[in-house]
């Protein structure tokens, strides 16, 4: 009997929309609120912003590649607008080259797992209530219709 085996090229937007997709599965069954491409304040874009039960803010970034990974530097600038950063990595993803700081999720187009809990560093209140109403409105435009991605 013969086996043929045949290899997938998977995309890395491919890689990218099944990884944000398994890891905002993961953050819902984790009791957040996931919303993806979200514009900050300082117009940088989280691909994860979620609110927790508690109001706590997460931002998750997503990469794809080690190319990725390496030419974007933008990811400290997310900080200033949440309680606590991750990365979302595909499976195969060499998570060795990854900063040990953030929190580190693994994800799938399915779901996803919790390798690394993100360290908390609480918002400032101010900050916090206008980031949670922004979110809120945010969240309302989208499930209105509206195609925003802008936190204001």
């Amino acid at each position: 009997m013969e086996v043929s085996v045949t290899l997938v090229s998977v995309s890395r937007p491919e890689t990218t929309a099944a990884v944000t997709r398994g890891a905002a599965r993961l953050l819902a069954a984790l009791g957040y609120a996931p919303l993806t491409e979200v514009t900050l304040p300082n117009g940088r874009r989280a691909d994860l912003m979620a609110l927790g039960r508690k109001g706590e803010i997460l931002i998750v970034e997503v990469k794809s590649s080690v190319e990725d990974f390496r030419t974007d530097g933008k990811w400290g600038e997310y900080r200033p607008y949440c309680d606590a950063f991750a990365f979302a990595v595909a499976p195969e993803f060499p998570r060795q080259i990854l900063p040990e700081e953030p929190g580190l999720i693994v994800a799938d187009g399915f779901g996803g797992a919790v390798l690394r809990e993100a360290p908390a560093v609480p918002l400032a209140g101010a900050r916090r209530k206008a980031l949670t109403i922004a979110f809120g409105r945010l969240a309302a435009m989208r499930a209105g219709g509206a195609e925003a991605t802008k936190l204001e």
